[in-house]
């Protein structure tokens, strides 16, 4: 699995930028999970951030290193920061010491993985984080594509859960601060001229107890 998606990725860096957030859809996720990773982040004083699963940077901004397992998209992440230390890593190996990091988040990742790499990543990441460590993953919502009834063709984001198979995975390692979703309405069908109509709502309905219907559901957790 790990070497079909370094191949998809280093092949896609060239014009990843440009082609999953330069759209509608790609800013507007953009933009909460800035705002999430605001809210999680900037309000604490947390010196040893990484953002695993980096890419091309799009989020480097909050972290204070990168992992990815694909080295052309670190190539181009070096470029927007050539300051910050990035390194080739995984979900399941994470190039930090044990008890190091102080937080971890990782976004679009987990989707394209499975089951057991997804136990492998919480584990990996539990042994990476100090005592009360936080980690942040977000992960495609089972429940928005039952309803759907979306059928994944390939590996590319075909790992799915609800919030209540998460809570099963992370046992009693983890304590779980709170969850949100991202993008309840499909807005980039939706036409940029009324869209501003349903934005706020989307937000609204993300934090509420319909986030499971959300696309995405994001959720920060707290080692213990």
């Amino acid at each position: 699995m790990n070497n079909l998606v370094k191949k998809y990725y280093d092949d896609l860096a060239k014009h990843y930028d440009e082609n999953r957030f330069n759209n509608s859809y790609g800013k507007y996720i953009d933009k909460q999970e800035r705002k999430f990773l605001k809210e999680s982040i900037l309000k604490n004083k947390y010196k040893k951030i990484l953002d695993l699963g980096c890419g091309t940077g799009r989020l480097l901004d909050f972290a204070s290193f990168g992992a990815d397992i694909s080295s052309e998209m670190l190539t181009k992440a070096r470029e927007k920061f050539p300051s910050k230390e990035l390194q080739l890593g995984s979900v399941t190996a994470i190039p930090y010491k044990e008890e190091s990091l102080d937080v971890i988040y990782s976004f679009h990742v987990i989707m394209h993985l499975d089951k057991q790499i997804t136990k492998d990543f919480l584990k990996e990441s539990h042994s990476k984080l100090k005592d009360k460590g936080i980690l942040i993953f977000d992960f495609p919502s089972k429940t928005r594509r039952l309803l759907v009834n979306y059928q994944p063709n390939s590996w590319h984001g075909a790992n799915h859960f609800t919030i209540k198979e998460i809570k099963e995975l992370i046992e009693s390692n983890w304590e779980i601060k709170r969850t949100r979703g991202f993008l309840f309405f499909p807005i980039h069908r939706i036409h940029k001229k009324i869209r501003f109509l349903f934005t706020a709502l989307d937000i609204l309905l993300c934090k509420s107890p319909f986030k499971k219907y959300a696309s995405y559901i994001v959720i920060e957790l707290e080692k213990k």
